[in-house]
């Protein structure tokens, strides 16, 4: 299995997204600092793998930390650290409220307690992410025919996730059960990610897959050669509206014109019920440099102006089903929504 974070004796190690497929490197992280810096560079991305980085952001945090005097604001301080890198990643704020509520509950019992419990936790929120996507696979898969084409935005596997993925655990488990499933990826301009990392995941496990860019994609619909969508989500509001990597809602609509179910693959942590609509999802906007600059080197004019916004919204109307660990969601969404929250809840 592909290791995107783990826990060890030295620090939180990850693969670096970054250099992804021409170089697999892995870089270990010992302060909250660090972790952090790793979030917003996206050494790590995806909105589960965010999660648990930054429960393991703050559990290291905590260890290096030599007294109990003022416990209350090194904690706070460590906390917004973590918080201040992704703002539109749900599962961030999750893991965040998460490692609160263990260190309201267990710092009367000192330093050495809270370092023990917030570890803990931390690893059981990694151990978590990976048991929960092969749940999601599970019942996802069951969407999929024997033998079809389905057509991923962004990358939403392994790599997006402690482990097995969201979108592409589903792909993951139906070849599993024996399915014929090709993927067409792609590319996911300005950051590559579909190109960089998807491919590189279906090509390491012998998924067969197509790459094409973005501006392809409502080709091949038209042509009859994508049977489904499945994409991850980075927050889903109340009434089901997903943010997801930019140009997911462009994806959304040519499903939508072409007859095609789009899909969307989320834990039940990235909803986000505080919020009525995708309206009030908060976007983040990027360096100019991701869309002005290819690894580096500079294909845009000097002076031109750069909109680089990370994410758009695709509303529920569009989406034909979203796939959970306590299973599939239908429409009405602002009803089987808070239901599935409900039930994950008391699970």
């Amino acid at each position: 299995m592909i290791r995107t974070i783990e826990w060890t004796r030295n620090g939180v190690e990850m693969i670096d997204q970054r250099v992804l497929p021409t170089e697999e490197v892995y870089h270990t992280y010992h302060t909250a600092e660090e972790v952090a810096e790793a979030i917003k560079t996206m050494v790590v991305r995806g909105a589960p793998a965010i999660g648990v980085a930054a429960a393991m952001g703050i559990a290291i945090g905590v260890q290096n930390l030599t007294s109990d005097a003022n416990l209350d604001d090194s904690f706070r301080r460590i906390c917004d650290v973590i918080e201040r890198t992704r703002p539109t990643a749900r599962n961030l704020f999750w893991a965040i409220e998460r490692m609160k509520r263990v260190f309201e509950d267990r710092k009367s019992s000192g330093l050495a307690g809270l370092k023990t419990a917030l570890k803990a936790e931390a690893l059981q929120v990694h151990a978590e992410d990976i048991d929960i996507n092969r749940r999601m696979g599970m019942f996802g898969q069951e969407l999929l025919s024997q033998s079809c084409t389905v057509l991923t935005h962004c990358n939403a596997g392994a790599l997006c996730a402690a482990g097995y993925g969201t979108a592409l655990g589903v792909i993951r488990a139906a070849t599993e059960q024996g399915k014929q499933i090709h993927v067409f990826a792609d590319e996911t301009r300005p950051f590559l990610q579909g190109a960089r990392l998807t491919a590189w995941e279906m090509v390491k496990e012998g998924i067969p897959c197509t790459l094409i860019t973005d501006n392809m994609a409502g080709h091949f619909m038209k042509s009859g050669r994508i049977d489904a969508v499945i994409v991850g989500a980075d927050r889903i509001a109340g009434n089901g509206d997903t943010a997801n990597k930019i140009g997911t809602y462009s994806v959304a609509l040519l499903a939508r014109e072409h007859r095609i179910p789009f899909y969307v693959a989320a834990p039940l942590s990235t909803f986000d019920l505080s919020l009525d609509t995708g309206e009030q999802i908060p976007i983040e906007e990027r360096a100019a440099s991701e869309v002005a600059e290819v690894q580096g080197r500079r294909i845009a004019p000097e002076g031109v102006e750069i909109a680089n916004p990370a994410f758009d919204v695709t509303p529920s109307r569009l989406i034909t089903a979203i796939i959970t660990e306590v299973g599939i969601l239908r429409p009405p969404y602002a009803e089987s929504i808070p239901a599935a929250c409900q039930k994950g809840h008391t699970a």
